[in-house]
């Protein structure tokens, strides 16, 4: 049998990874700025992450959702402790786009109603309803296209306006920072005001802080910078540091009742102990604030640079865009210098490094980069 060939691969096979660094089998180190899509949150293969994971597995590893799981209680209690909504509920369940469909569907069965706003150049995951109000018509099937997906303009609170006034939007989903959409940081007035807007309506709020979440940003949420407060928050990524797993985080008004969410995987042992260490990790070492630190270092260096045509993010999510294609850049990155980064686009680098990075290490890789600049700016001209 071969695999399914949908991914565009480079010739790279990583063996050991640690901290922020990944080698693969030829022995060669790379600095790893992307962390696997900004999954990787407290660095590669940390020892307490792996102890808590191994002394689970010596425990038990699975069992399904039928019996009662202390790993997931003290989860729930850490998450809104560190998170700053300790009143909120969990469901647990295995990636952000399960999140997110979880999410949209809660938010249909609360209000009575079908349809759902997102945002241009968004993108909330591969599945069902997921993918119908992602933007990327490219990964919608026939199947998953539906009238029940309304894609608005981004920050066109009119458009907004118009939507929730006809009372058949059950949910407006917003990422907290645009990830794969190019780093688009939604402003506090907008994000505001789409709350309020929300609320007039009966119409719930969704969150998808997949990408932009637990800690990223500078903050545990990104949406906290707004002071806003969602009725509905999806995480996923960062919050298993590799391990799969993803959270809906929902408003202490929205009631359950048995059978209204489901999953056989979500919250099993194994995963619960892979989130347990990632937030102990997270508040032990301040990786928030070293995210919010060492990210301001890396956004104000990079805006000195003329080349540059934006800067754009939060914390260690960053985008990079230039007036041409940067595939020469990263592969220059990737191939000479050894350091991993992320793309958007053709003309957008992505960085989605791991919170521990220090300073060092993105001194190291401003040097590098302005290195790899000048030297396509000797070559273009």
């Amino acid at each position: 049998m071969e695999l399914f060939d949908v991914y565009p691969l480079f010739n790279i096979t990583p063996v050991k990874a640690e901290g922020c660094y990944v080698w693969d089998d030829k022995g060669n180190k790379y600095l790893d700025l992307y962390g696997g899509h900004a999954v990787i949150s407290v660095g590669h293969s940390h020892p307490h992450y792996i102890e808590k994971i191994e002394q689970q597995l010596e425990s038990i590893g699975f069992y399904s959702n039928s019996v009662i799981i202390p790993q997931q209680k003290e989860l729930a209690e850490k998450l809104g402790k560190m998170s700053g909504y300790d009143d909120y509920q969990l469901f647990l369940c295995n990636s952000g786009a399960e999140a997110n469909e979880n999410a949209i569907k809660l938010a249909s069965f609360v209000t009575g109603r079908k349809k759902i706003v997102s945002f241009k150049n968004c993108f909330h995951g591969r599945t069902s309803a997921a993918v119908a109000v992602t933007d990327n018509p490219k990964i919608v099937a026939p199947v998953n296209q539906t009238e029940n997906a309304v894609i608005l303009p981004y920050e066109n609170l009119d458009e907004l306006q118009k939507a929730l006034s006809t009372k058949e939007i059950a949910a407006v989903i917003i990422e907290g920072i645009q990830g794969i959409g190019g780093i688009h940081v939604p402003s506090s007035i907008f994000l505001n005001q789409v709350a309020a807007l929300c609320k007039t309506h009966g119409t719930l709020l969704i969150l998808d802080e997949i990408q932009s979440g637990y800690g990223r940003s500078g903050k545990f949420f990104a949406h906290q910078y707004s002071g806003i407060t969602p009725d509905v928050i999806t995480t996923a990524k960062g919050m298993g540091n590799g391990f799969p797993v993803g959270g809906v985080m929902i408003a202490p008004s929205i009631k359950p009742w048995y059978g209204m969410l489901g999953t056989t995987f979500g919250g099993n042992y194994l995963a619960c102990a892979a989130s347990i260490a990632v937030l102990d990790i997270m508040k032990n070492e301040n990786l928030v604030e070293n995210a919010a630190k060492v990210g301001q270092f890396l956004i104000s260096r990079l805006n000195e640079n003329e080349q540059i045509k934006e800067v754009r993010g939060k914390g260690l999510m960053i985008g990079i865009e230039f007036d041409f294609p940067i595939k020469e850049i990263r592969q220059q990155l990737l191939f000479e210098h050894k350091i991993f980064t992320g793309v958007s686009g053709t003309n957008i680098i992505r960085l989605l490094p791991s919170l521990t990075l220090s300073m060092e290490q993105a001194v190291y890789f401003m040097e590098k980069f302005e290195q790899v600049l000048s030297s396509n700016l000797v070559q273009t001209n």
